[in-house]
C-alpha cells in the first residue's frame, strides 16, 4: 500500500458533500438515541469513544457539516447538562469535590486521557458550541482541568489513570498526545499562560517519544500523535510544529518499514491506516498554505 497515493485519491471524496449526506442521512435514528443518552440511570458512560461525549460530538458534527441547526440546540444542551450532573455525582461519591468538581470513570477506572478519560470530556465541555454556561465553566470545569494538570509527570507526560505512577504511555488515548487538546482549549477559553506552557511541554514529549511501535493509527499510533503538532501550529503559527508534523508524516509514509505490530483491524480509523490517511490529508492544508508548491 502506498499511503501517499491513497491520501491524494481519498482526501477530497472524504470531505465531499455526498459522503457527509450519506453519513447523516438517517437523522431520526441518531436522534432516537437521545433519551437513553441523557438519562442518568441508563448506565451510558460519559467518555468520548463509547459514551455521551462521543454522541454529543456526532450531533455537533451534523450541524457543522450542514451549516444549519439540523439538531436542535436543546438536544446538545441536555446532553451537556447530563454530563455535568454525572460528573458532579461521581465527584461527590468518590470524595473528590474539593479537588475536582467533575469526576468520571470507565469500567471503574478514573482515566485521564482523551479516549476514555477526563481530558477528552473536559475538552468538549469547554467547546463554545456546546453551550456550557460561564458559571459552570468557571466553577466546575476549570478547577477540574486544574486538578488534571497537577497529575503531570516531571517529563511533561500524564498517567493513564488517577493513581498510576508509571510514565510509560505516550498515546492519544492515554498520555500527553490526548491531554494537549484539553490544555490548548483551556488556554483559548481562560487565557492562562500555564495551560499553553503545559501544552508546549506535551509537544516536546510527543517529539521525543511519540513514534510508536504500536503502529500508525490515531488512538495509539504515530498518526494520532502527530496531530498534536498540527494543533500547536494552528495555535502558535510556529513553523517548528509544522516541521515536526511533516517528519512524523515521513515516518508514516515509510509504512511497514519500522517493525510495528499489525493491529487487529489494520484498515480502521483508530487503529489502522485510515487514521494515518486522515492525518496526512489534514497536513496538506497548512502545508499548501505555507508552501504553495508542496506535494505529498
Amino acid at each position: 500500500m502506498n499511503p501517499s497515493a491513497v491520501v491524494n485519491s481519498v482526501s477530497k471524496p472524504l470531505r465531499s458533500s455526498c459522503c457527509v449526506h450519506a453519513v447523516v442521512s438517517d437523522l431520526p435514528s441518531l436522534l432516537r438515541l437521545h433519551q437513553s443518552v441523557v438519562k442518568q440511570d441508563s448506565h451510558v458512560p460519559d467518555e468520548v469513544l463509547y459514551g455521551r461525549m462521543g454522541y454529543l460530538y456526532s450531533l455537533v458534527f451534523v450541524n457543522k457539516q450542514f451549516g444549519q441547526e439540523k439538531i436542535p440546540m436543546q438536544y446538545i444542551q441536555q446532553i451537556c447538562d447530563s454530563v455535568i450532573v454525572s460528573g458532579e455525582s461521581l465527584s461527590m461519591k468518590s470524595r473528590y469535590q474539593e479537588k475536582s468538581p467533575l469526576m468520571y470513570e470507565w469500567f471503574q477506572e478514573q482515566y485521564v486521557g482523551a479516549a476514555h478519560g477526563l481530558a477528552g470530556i473536559y475538552y468538549f465541555l469547554m467547546q463554545p458550541g456546546f453551550v456550557v454556561s460561564q458559571d459552570k465553566l468557571v466553577g466546575l470545569v476549570k478547577p477540574s482541568v486544574d486538578f488534571l494538570c497537577q497529575l503531570k509527570f516531571p517529563s511533561g507526560n500524564y498517567p493513564p489513570c488517577i493513581g498510576d505512577t508509571r510514565d510509560l504511555l505516550v498515546h492519544w488515548c492515554h498520555g500527553a498526545p490526548g491531554v494537549i487538546y484539553m490544555l490548548i482549549q483551556a488556554y483559548k477559553m481562560f487565557g492562562i499562560d500555564q495551560y499553553l506552557s503545559d501544552a508546549v511541554q506535551c509537544g516536546e514529549v510527543i517529539w521525543q517519544r511519540g513514534l510508536l511501535k504500536k503502529g500508525y493509527g490515531l488512538c495509539h499510533g504515530a498518526g494520532g500523535n502527530a496531530y498534536g503538532f498540527l494543533a500547536l501550529y494552528k495555535l502558535t503559527q510556529d513553523a517548528k510544529y509544522l516541521y515536526r508534523a511533516c517528519k512524523f508524516a515521513e515516518w508514516c509514509l515509510d509504512y511497514g518499514k519500522h517493525g510495528c505490530r499489525t493491529p487487529d483491524t489494520p484498515s480502521s480509523l483508530f487503529e489502522g491506516m485510515a487514521g494515518t490517511i486522515y492525518f496526512l490529508a489534514d497536513l496538506l492544508q497548512p502545508m499548501k498554505s505555507k508552501f504553495p508548491a508542496f506535494e505529498l
